[in-house]
This record gives C-alpha cells, sequence and structure tokens, in this order.
C-alpha cells in the first residue's frame, strides 16, 4: 500500500464515520465499495479488512457514548447474545460455501429500500405515514434479529448497524437509545469476526486475510469520525436523526439495487 492510498483511505473512514456514528451505523456497509471500486481490495480480502475497519474505529463512538451514559442497557446486552454467534458462523459460510454476492445485494435492496423510504415518510409526516407508533419488539425478537445481522455481518463484513438500525427505530425505539447498542454489538462482533478470519487464513490461503495497513488507515479514520459523531449526536434532534438514518438506509438500498440490476 502507497501513501496515497493509505490518506484516502483515512480520509473515506473520517467522512464515512462521522455522518454514520450518530446513527449507530459503523460505516463499513459504505466503505465496502470503496474499497472494492476505489482502494482496490479484492473479494474475499475485503470482508474481513472491513471487519478489522470496525474494530479499529469502532472505539472512537463507544467511549463517548460511555462518557455520556448512554452505552449500558438491555438492548446493548440482547444485540450483543445475538451477533456474537452469527459472525462466527457468517465467517465459516463466506469461506467455506462462498455465497454469491448477487442475492445478499438484492436481499438488502428489498429489505432497506421500503424501510427506509418508509421511514423518512414517517418521520416528515408522521400522521399520514402511520396514525400509531409500533410496538417495540419483543426480547426474543431483538436477540433472533441480531442472529440474523450477525451472520450476515460476518459474510460480508458490513457490521450490522445498518440494517438493525432501521428496523428497530422503525419499529418505534429512539435512536438515542439504537445507535450506541447498535455500534456496540458492531464492534464485539467484527472483533470476533476478524479473529475468525484470521484463524481461517491459517488454513484458507492469504487471500482471506485483511490487508492489514490499509485496515488500520480506514479504522483510524473511523475511529476520529466516529468520535466526532458521537460528541454531535446528543446535539441533534430526534426527527433529524431518524430521517439521516432513513436517508442512510434508502441509500445502501439503492446502491445495492443498483449493483444488483448493473
Amino acid at each position: 500500500m502507497d501513501w496515497s492510498t493509505g490518506v484516502l483511505g483515512f480520509a473515506a473512514g473520517v467522512l464515512i464515520a462521522v455522518i454514520t456514528a450518530p446513527v449507530g451505523v459503523s460505516g463499513a456497509v459504505f466503505l465496502l465499495p470503496v474499497q472494492l471500486s476505489v482502494l482496490g481490495v479484492p473479494s474475499p480480502a475485503v470482508t474481513p479488512t472491513n471487519l478489522l475497519f470496525n474494530v479499529v474505529a469502532g472505539p472512537g463512538a463507544l467511549l463517548r457514548y460511555r462518557h455520556d451514559g448512554m452505552l449500558h442497557g438491555p438492548l446493548t446486552r440482547l444485540l450483543i447474545a445475538g451477533t456474537l454467534p452469527g459472525v462466527v458462523l457468517g465467517a465459516a459460510i463466506r469461506v467455506f460455501a462462498v455465497p454469491g454476492p448477487a442475492v445478499f445485494r438484492l436481499l438488502v435492496a428489498v429489505l432497506l429500500l421500503p424501510l427506509g423510504i418508509w421511514l423518512c415518510a414517517r418521520t416528515i409526516h408522521p400522521r399520514t405515514a402511520g396514525a400509531n407508533t409500533p410496538e417495540q419488539p419483543s426480547p426474543r425478537t431483538v436477540t433472533a434479529l441480531a442472529l440474523a445481522v450477525g451472520t450476515v455481518g460476518g459474510i460480508y463484513g458490513i457490521g450490522g448497524g445498518s440494517i438493525l438500525g432501521p428496523i428497530l427505530v422503525g419499529r418505534g425505539m429512539p435512536v438515542a437509545q439504537v445507535a450506541p447498542a447498535a455500534l456496540a454489538s458492531t464492534f464485539l462482533t467484527s472483533l470476533v469476526g476478524a479473529s475468525t478470519y484470521g484463524l481461517l487464513a491459517l488454513t484458507g490461503g492469504d487471500n482471506i486475510a485483511p490487508h492489514w495497513l490499509l485496515g488500520l488507515a480506514c479504522g483510524l479514520g473511523g475511529l476520529v469520525g466516529g468520535n466526532l459523531g458521537a460528541r454531535l449526536q446528543p446535539k441533534l434532534p430526534e426527527r433529524f436523526l431518524r430521517l439521516l438514518l432513513g436517508a442512510l438506509a434508502t441509500g445502501i438500498g439503492a446502491l445495492y439495487a443498483v449493483q444488483t440490476l448493473a
């Protein structure tokens, strides 16, 4: 990796994390196409590299949320209980089953595109988009959802907050409650996932090992950007945060829809 690639990775990490951290999205889902198309990271090495980004970048926002007393709570424990076993399963599926990315992109597009549009519409026009706030999901439902998302995160290295956040907020949970819990689960599952890929690389070849220097460069950018984003969150109104989360979900869904159709 030359210095210009490292600087570009750092800048991408800062920009992405400062926008996504306030709503509980690590930013890895947006870093994925940057790594593939701009930085030239091949698949499947892009997945553990993304997980490495989450590991390095995660403490930036988490330490700030912990300082503000927003990190501890039952939601954090429920998400961690589901995503940790899921990411190990996902890593094994990625290495040994090698599922096609087209199916994944289609599923994410079908899920997040309408969910993001609905979340934005419901925030802008709460009375016309839905008269009553949806009932919050049960603990069992949250854990099951986290297990499924953790598996997806292990396969594709996207963390999980980009999927969990819109669903939980759409079910009536406040962004300030969801964001720290989603980032905490993303950090821990990424730590386990990156370690799993490291062990699998010992027998599966170097092509499934992360690009360490680039992952560290992007992660350091995310460390700075995530802390800035977490500092901004308490100053932002819930309405704006919900719109931002809805816009991010819509953007992710549209991105994968275009990639699927291309």
